[in-house]
Parts: C-alpha cells; structure tokens; sequence
C-alpha cells in the first residue's frame, strides 16, 4: 500500500451489524461531522421544531429538488438495476426492511423492528402495521417472500442475487438443485417476515438497504411482465413514485401519499437527469438548475475550491475505481505475464495527482484501507518505486511475446465520462511509453457499455469500480465468483469459489479475516483487475439543500431533504475572470 499517511486520510467509519435481540438501532456509526479531506461546508443554521424537523417559516415556498444523477438507468426494477445511479433513484422509489439515516446508521425501514435469535441464524422481522404500497394496499410478509424467491430464480437474473447467498438454500436454489420455494424466508404472518440464514452473517443487516433486497409488486410484474417500470404500471413503497419518465431528458418522482411516514416527507418532488458530460452538469448547477450534481469534472478543482466552496463537497467513500481484463479470450486469457506488465506500468501517483485530483487515494489493491475487522493483503510490488515496478513490466512484456517489433495492440473501453475519458487516454500513453503498447480507446454509450462487458466476447480491457453494498471486504471479493452476474471479466478459479464458500460459512471472526485476506491476495496473484485508486464523493450542493450528511456509503434519501428559502452568504463570482483556468487541460 502507499505511506500510512496518505491511508489514514481516507480512514473509513465502519457500520458494526452484530449482536441479537429487538433492536431499533442495529449500528454503531461513526460519520464524521465534517470530512477528512477538509472540503465539506459548515452546516446552515436551520430553525427546529420540537420535533426536529425545520420550522415552516424557513422552508422554500416550492419544494422541488433538481438532481444530477450520471447516466440513464436501464431499467428502475430493483432486482434487475445496475449501477449506483439506478440504487439512488430505487432507494426513493423503495423501502427494504432496514433503511438509512442521513448518517449512514441502519434503522429500521419497512420492518418496525427485529429479533434476532442467539445463534445468529434467524431473523425475524415486524412490519409496520401503516406499510402500504403507493397503491394503498397494505404491504406483508408474503410480499417479501415472493419478492426474495424472484431474486434467487435463476430465470429472473438478478445481477446481485448472490447478494442473499447467506440465506438458507440459496446456493442449491443458483445451482438449480432445489426450487424457489425452499429458500430460508417465512410469512409468519402477515406482519411477521422470517428469514433463516446457513451461518452468521454480521453484515446482514447492512445487506437489507440494497435494492435487490427491496420488495416488488407481484400483481404488476404478472400483469405488465418488464414494462411494470413505466409511469402509472410502476408500485412501490418508498416515499416517492414514479411520475414520468422521458428518456435521456429525465425521471420525475412525486411524493407517495402512503408512504409510512409521508407527514415527515418535504420535498414534494425530485426531478433526476441523466448527465454523462461532467461540463453539461457543472454549467446546469451553476445556472441554478440543480441543485445536487452527481459529480463534477476534475479539471475545475481548483477553481471550485476558491469560488464555490459554500457548495463543494468532498468526502471519503467505500469504494475503488479499477480496470478488468477479459480472461474469456486473447490476449489476456491464459497470459498471467501480459496483464502483471500493464498493472506495473501504469503509474498511480500521476493518475491521482494530475488526471482525477480530488484527492483520490493511489491503491493496488481491491478492498479499501479502513475496515477494522480486514488486514489487507499488500503486494510486494507496491512497496517499490515506480521506476522498479517498470522495469519489472518491461520483462514481464517481453516474457508475454511482445516487444518493440512486435508489440501490443489492445482495446480499452469506457463509458461515456469526461474523467474516464481522461483517465483512459492517461493509462493508454503509461502502456505507451513504458512499453510501446498501442491502444485503442472506445468509448460507449452505458447501456451499450454495460451490455458489452456482460457479453465478454469483444471486451479487452474495460473501465470498472465498486462502491461496497455493505461494509465487509466480501462485498468486493464476491464480485469474482465464477457465478456472480457481475464477475464480467469471466474469472473461474474453482479455488477461489471454495475459498468464498469457507468465508460465507466461518463463524470465527480471527479465521473469517485470514479467509477474506487469502481471497485478495489470490484475486491480485492472479491479476484479473488492475486497481487505480480508492473513490471519494465529489458533487456540489446548493447550500439551501439540508437534511443530508456525508456518509461513507455516500446514500443520501431524497425524503430526509428540505430547501431553505435563500442561499447562504458567499455566492460564487462570475468564472470569466477564470476561464483559461476552467478552459485548461
């Protein structure tokens, strides 16, 4: 790993989900009330109620929020989305059994709360009795046990249905030895929601406020079939619905009348809009037509942080942006050599101090720093310098068969990003003059992006990252079971299934950990990715916006949100005096 210093920039507050017993707060947080990084704006003082809720002499008279949200989601099924922008727009839509806090703790969501029994094996759940679905009717336990046996069918396809591989038959209902039916959920009643799992899982509840987990509306999948999604077919049970859809303009969600806590709901409605050029969104905001970007282009840093700080936000998150290299074909299937050389010529400092600069943290591994229960596994090659780790690529190339006469031609794919962009053109000129590779750069639109990579037959080298689902390292090491929908660069390892297997059912903490540590270092041996550096949120918020804070998960519910009437002091300055500044690299 790189010096102590630049990981404990970026230490990640860590969730604890153990214990048993009726619990409404299942959590130990930890969110800090102001980033480490030191780019997050002081809190506006708001006017509270007795209930802690804003005055309504301090509220905007209009309560409609404008959100920037990257690309078009595929579909808003919550079994079959892909992508954090999808799960921000599912968590408006939807309310699994636990949600979240704008700290990032776990409370309790459509479940009022749970047992949990002393072996840590069962979990039973009590729904809210004024749980209904934005239709009125009542929302049970029936509805989360057929939902539950739709994400492990394997005819549904649910690219995170690995993610309920703790509940009891779920591996034998994937492996298609046993039927739906016989997975470990229960309808005790109609409030009453169980769930039997093979072996503790301490990160189960965590698990619980992933959309895959979230229920569905079984009468409009049997009526609608894949169309249920759209405008007026769409039921769910969050704090919004689904009021339009215009494809590649944006998606309007209205405050759901029967949401459980609808009194408490103040934006009335969210528009999200599907940005893929970084410069689109930042000009939007600064014309005041956002209010919260999904993201900002690296190359306005320094700007940002001199003009708009009031609204820059910056923070650590649990997740890490990586390439993949496709092992289903040549030229990297079955050449261990080929993919350690362009690992080792690809320089991270000057990706993350020139490319992305928002204080990225260079990394080799796969699992980020933070995680009190983890000891990462650290490879030997990023204790040395970068002009050793490219001597040894150069070796390692010509051992592949390449060399100056004979060199590399391979395809590098992204999807449509400013900072991909970037960031893949830097990588192609590192492979370049470090060992004369020629690299092709496609760029696709995310659908296209996503559907190619999922193919596998004419990916080389793709962009990838994770934001963990929960915080456990076995959220990122169980990306690569030869199984997982999303295990796209096509890894078969039998070892490393059988290794997750043991993880899955070790009950011992000390022993899970070296379990999970030999997974990473087996996943790095065997070079199916290429890690760049850990993420942090970057986004700018109208100062007006409250209700939210930073997070590690970087989960932020629409419904927790409220706009004040006028901005805070300290509105930004015309750029033009700037604009060679904005217009540079």
């Amino acid at each position: 790993m790189k010096p102590a210093s630049s990981v404990l920039a970026l230490a990640l507050p860590v969730i604890l989900l153990v214990g048993c017993g009726s619990q409404d707060d299942q959590s130990n947080p930890a969110s800090p009330s102001a980033s480490p990084l030191g780019l997050l704006a002081p809190p506006v003082e708001v006017a509270l109620d007795e209930d802690g809720r804003p005055v309504a002499e301090s509220l905007a008279e209009s309560q409609i929020l404008h959100r920037g949200n990257a690309e078009e989601p595929q579909t808003l099924d919550p079994h079959l989305a892909e992508g954090v922008p999808s799960s921000i727009l599912l968590r408006d839509l939807f309310e699994g059994l636990a949600t979240s806090q704008p700290d990032g703790r776990i409370v309790p969501g459509a479940a009022a709360h749970w047992d949990i029994s002393r072996d840590g094996l069962v979990y039973t759940f009590y729904l809210r009795p004024d749980s209904r679905w934005s239709n009125g009717e009542p929302l049970t336990a029936a509805d989360f046990v057929w939902s539950w046996q739709r994400v492990v069918d394997p005819q549904t396809g649910a690219s995170y249905g690995r993610m309920l591989a703790p509940v009891k038959n779920a591996e034998a209902i994937f492996a298609g030895e046993l039927g739906v039916e016989m997975l470990g959920v229960e309808a005790l009643s109609d409030s009453s929601f169980q769930v039997t799992l093979e072996s503790p899982t301490p990160y189960f509840l965590g698990l619980l406020t992933h959309p895959t987990t979230f229920p569905v509306y079984r009468p409009a999948i049997e009526q609608f079939g894949a169309s249920h999604v759209r405008p007026g077919q769409l039921v769910s049970n969050g704090a919004y619905v689904l009021a339009d859809w215009q494809v590649r303009s944006h998606i309007e969600l209205a405050r759901n009348p029967h949401y459980r806590a609808a009194d408490q709901v103040i934006i009335e409605r969210v528009f999200y809009y599907p940005f893929e050029d970084e410069n689109t969104e930042f000009n939007r905001f600064r014309a005041g037509d956002l209010q919260w970007t999904y993201r900002v282009p690296s190359n306005q840093f320094g700007w940002l942080k001199n003009n708009m700080a009031e609204s820059l936000m910056v923070a650590p998150w649990f997740g890490t942006y990586f390439f993949s290299f496709n092992l289903q074909r040549p030229p990297f299937q079955d050449n261990l050599a080929l993919r350690q050389a362009l690992n080792l010529a690809v320089n991270r400092d000057i990706l993350t101090n020139s490319v992305t600069r928002f204080g990225e943290i260079p990394t080799y591994n796969l699992i980020p720093p933070g995680l009190p229960d983890y000891n990462p596994f650290v490879p030997e090659y990023a204790e040395w310098t970068q002009a050793e780790r490219e001597a040894e690529a150069r070796r390692l190339y010509a051992q592949a068969g390449y060399s100056e006469d004979n060199p590399l031609t391979v395809e590098l794919r992204y999807n449509s990003s400013e900072n991909h962009r970037r960031i893949a053109i830097a990588m192609s000129a590192m492979w370049k003059q470090v060992l004369g590779v020629r690299t092709r750069l496609i760029n696709e639109e995310f659908r296209v992006f996503l559907q190619n990579r999922t193919q596998g037959r004419v990916t080389e080298v793709f962009r990838a990252g994770w934001i963990g689902d929960y915080q456990d390292a076995f959220t990122f090491l169980e990306l690569f079971h030869s199984e997982h929908g999303r295990n796209d660069a096509g890894y078969a390892n039998p070892s490393y299934d059988r290794l997750l297997e043991q993880i899955s059912a070790e009950r011992i903490p000390a022993l899970r950990r070296n379990l999970l540590r030999e997974a990473e270092r087996m996943l790095l041996a065997d070079q199916v990715v290429l890690p760049t550096y850990i993420y942090v949120s970057k986004r700018l918020v109208d100062p007006r916006l409250q209700g939210w804070a930073e997070n590690v998960m970087d989960q932020h519910l629409t419904r927790h949100m409220y706009l004040l009437k006028s901005r805070t002091p300290g509105e930004p300055e015309s750029p033009e005096a700037d604009s060679a500044e904005r217009g540079g690299s």
